[in-house]
Order: C-alpha cells, then structure tokens, then sequence
C-alpha cells in the first residue's frame, strides 16, 4: 500500500509592492532554457526579459531545431553567463527524454565551477515573467533553503492512476509506447504535479549525485514513465532528507482555462491522453495581479498567437519603450533556413518557395528595362500586421549571391491566402547573375 506523501511547507509570505528583502549576499541563479521550434524572436525577447549579469543561463535547445540553435549560439556568444549544452536531445512531450535532459543539465551545472548559483528553475521559450529580477531575488533570498514544486493536490490514488504511472512505457523512435502494468515501489510516498520547479543547490546536489536506494531506483523507476519530469523530483524530494524544504508553489501560473476540456493532443506521439495549457491573451493581464500566493512567472505565451499581451508585461515591468523602437507590433518566425536543408522541406513547401523566387527575378528582369533608380522592389500581395498573428515570415536566398527576399502569408477576407513579398537586388548584381538558380 502507498504511503501517503507528506504535508509540504506552505509558510511562505511576499509582499509585492516591495523588495522587502535584500541581504548582503543575495541568491544568484541558474535558469535552465530547454527550447525548441524556431520562435528565435520569442525566446530572445523573453531572455532579455530575465537577463541580468549575476545569474546564469543555460540552454539546451532540441536536437531537431537545428535553426533555433544557430540562432542561440549567435545571441549566447555575446554574454560571459550565459552557456549553451555541448550536447542535445529531442525531447517528445510525456517522455523519459525529459527528464534526462535536466538530470544531465543538473549534473553540468554542479560541475561548473565557476558559476556559483543557489537555484535551478527551468523555463521554455513559452514562458515570460510577470515579476521583475530584483523581486525575486528578493523573495528566494528570504527562502534559500526551500525547494518549489506544485503538487496535483488531488487524491493520490487518482493521481496514479491519471498519470500512467502504475503502467510501463518506453520511449523509442520519437513516441512513448505503453508496454503493460506494474506496480508502484512499496513504502514509496508518489507524488506529482507540474513538471516547471525551482529547486535549491542542496537538493539538486543530493539528486545529481546520491547513490542512496531511494534516488538509484526512482531514476530508474521514472526511466520508463510517461512524464516522468512531473514526478520525479516530488517524489523524491518527499522521501528524502529535505522533505521538509517543499513548498506547494512552483511561483508560476499556468492557462489551464480549457473550456472545451482537454482532447487527447498527443495520442499521436504517446499512448496516453495529454494536453498543453492555453496561451494567455490581453483579456488574462489582470490574473498576473490578483493573485493569491507569490507568482514569479506565468505560462503559455506566444507571439505567434498574441504579441499584444507579452508587449503588456514589459510596460508593467519594465516601462514603456523609447519611442520609435521599430518592430514592436510586429512578429516573424522562420519556416526555413538554407543550412536546414530542402530535404527538411515538404514538396508542396518547395514548389511554392521555387515559384515564389522565380517570380521575383521575372518582375525584377522586367523592372531592369525601364528607366528608374537603382532597385527594384517586387510586392507581390499586400499584408498588414497590428501585433497579433497574420502569417509567417518566408526567407530565401540566392545559390550564387546573396538575394534578399522576404514575404509573410495570411488569409484575406475572402478566404484565400494572401501574401506578400520584398525582394531588392541591385542592377550590378542582376547584370552579374542573371541565371541564378534560385532555391528555398
């Protein structure tokens, strides 16, 4: 019979209308970015919106987003605390990969010996703080010896048996496979909860090198779980030596407002039923403010679904930016990059980029005959963006010189795709190549 987890410590205060508390020696922190996708604008902005010189940045992006780790090098190479993983993995939602992904991060960061941090919070390109760095500093500078976790606060047996966790899986070939059932581990308190914590250096130290029964067999227990990273670091934190440091509050608010419930969205990568919160909207601003315990960070965000609201959080944090900074109602995001590869693109993706550049240098030879300046300028449809979603920015090059050529696709009131597309090449660079071979 399971024993029942153990009553986490809930006696923590903040008053956020002030940094109440500062001591001489304030926490530093190691934030763990594990990303994927290509939203580079997104994660960069959110970066900015976290970064400060006394704490640490770790990035480990997924093995498939080879784009997005271009791009996170490139920003990363610029800061001295801020580090991306020599290693990668693609991470699946619900798999073992997960919780691999921040064991071997623990174990990286424990062995830098030159970044001396107290905390490990991870975040994803999805989140976005609703407090400024000094705030919190300020609140886990008062609790420095508590770790925070959110439990699912529902009865245990439930939870079991909604998490899978008394079935097998394996995570193979990029899909979590149930294999059958099993027993939980006797005399074992199994908990869970959200897979998004802070956790102190003590404790991240016992789980990263403890050779103890209870974190040998949990790491191979959890080894073949279905979301293993949302009870892990419960567990074992509840049955250790430091169960009294857990505090039932990983400091974030989640968009769990699914009014339509929840549809199985991963029955296509795992053998279970799952699904993501919602992005927060303008509508939501006013939940950061209200609520009832300390909040620090909130998720999902994203730009490519709303701008408006992360725009929000920045004047609330940070003030208003200096007028006439460019791009602030506007998004893009890469579909593809000419390293990726066209073996990564679908055949339709190709025909259309291939027509679309081929174009371009028909309008562009046409333009070359007449009289004007020394440009030429294709539109191809027009599009207007007001910082919420209109379609995606295409990029393309030229294979023997560098053409510029940019375009975004939306539907139009009328039901069809519009676009739009910029290409500007010069009259000595189209005299130079006029038989270009144009590719995506």
């Amino acid at each position: 019979k399971n024993v029942p987890p153990g009553k986490a410590n809930n006696n923590v205060q903040w008053d956020e209308d002030s940094v109440e508390y500062m001591p001489a020696n304030p926490v530093r922190i190691a934030f763990v970015l594990v990303v994927h996708g290509r939203a580079s604008r997104q994660l960069q902005r959110m970066f900015k919106a976290i970064y400060h010189k006394d704490h640490f940045y770790y990035i480990h992006v997924d093995k498939r987003s080879n784009y997005l780790h271009r791009q996170v090098l490139q920003f990363a190479n610029q800061y001295p605390n801020v580090r991306v993983t020599s290693w990668r993995m693609a991470t699946i939602w619900g798999g073992a990969s997960l919780l691999s992904t921040y064991l071997q991060t623990m174990r990286d960061l424990m062995e830098m010996n030159d970044w001396p941090w107290d905390f490990f919070i991870n975040l994803s390109a999805a989140d976005y703080p609703i407090r400024t760095n000094d705030q919190l500093v300020a609140f886990l500078s008062r609790y420095r010896d508590m770790n925070f976790l959110k439990s699912h606060g529902r009865d245990n047996a439930r939870f079991i048996r909604k998490q899978g966790l008394d079935r097998l899986f394996l995570e193979c070939d990029t899909h979590m496979w149930r294999l059958g059932d099993r027993r939980i581990p006797e005399g074992i308190a199994v908990d869970g909860g959200s897979d998004w914590f802070l956790l102190n250096r003590k404790f991240v130290e016992y789980v990263t090198f403890s050779n103890d029964d209870l974190v040998t067999k949990m790491k191979r227990f959890y080894s073949y779980t279905l979301l293993p990273a949302e009870s892990f670091f419960h567990t074992v934190l509840e049955n250790s030596p430091y169960c009294d440091s857990m505090v039932d509050n990983n400091l974030r608010i989640t968009n769990w407002n699914r009014k339509l419930g929840c549809k199985c969205q991963y029955k296509h990568i795992v053998d279970w039923c799952g699904c993501s919160p919602n992005d927060f909207k303008p509508a939501d601003f006013h939940r950061f403010q209200q609520t009832a315990r300390p909040t620090f960070f909130a998720r999902k965000f994203e730009a490519v679904v709303n701008q408006e609201i992360i725009g929000q959080l920045d004047y609330y944090l940070y003030g208003n930016y200096p007028s006439g900074t460019p791009g602030l109602r506007s998004y893009w995001e890469n579909v593809y990059d000419e390293p990726d590869g066209v073996h990564t693109l679908s055949d339709v993706a190709l025909t259309m980029y291939h027509a679309f550049s081929r174009l371009g240098l028909r309008r562009a030879e046409t333009s070359f005959h007449a009289a004007g300046d020394n440009s030429c300028r294709l539109v191809w449809v027009c599009l207007s963006s007001s910082g919420c979603f209109r379609g995606h920015r295409l990029d393309c090059r030229a294979l023997l010189h560098p053409l510029g050529c940019a375009g975004w696709s939306a539907p139009s009131q009328t039901g069809l795709v519009s676009c739009k597309c910029t290409v500007l090449i010069s009259r000595s660079i189209y005299a130079r190549n006029k038989a270009l071979v144009i590719h995506g």
